[in-house]
């Protein structure tokens, strides 16, 4: 077992970021013991914005969604995200 490095007091979050930025973790912590963390109900940050879609658009996105068994704003999310993939995916 190596000897570890004794880990700095930081005075903020700020200071123990731009540490761990320049340092090797393993010298200062013994990950042997550690435990493989679960957040089952940790959700993504989202925020709330408004678009306006032609009525027709959101009847056929609603249809569809409906279809599918999934509430349409879920699947309008789906199309942006498969959308924004496959156009970064080009660049």
């Amino acid at each position: 077992m190596k000897t570890l490095k004794k880990k700095p007091n930081f005075k903020n979050e700020k200071e123990e970021r731009a540490f761990w930025s320049n340092h090797d973790a393993t010298e200062y912590i013994d990950f042997s013991e550690s435990e493989r963390l679960s957040l089952p109900n940790l959700k993504p940050s989202t925020r709330s914005i408004s678009i306006r879609l032609p009525e027709s658009m959101l009847q056929r996105l609603k249809a569809i969604a409906s279809g599918k068994d999934i509430p349409y704003q879920s699947l309008i999310k789906v199309y942006l995200s498969e959308k924004i993939r496959d156009d970064l995916s080009r660049d």
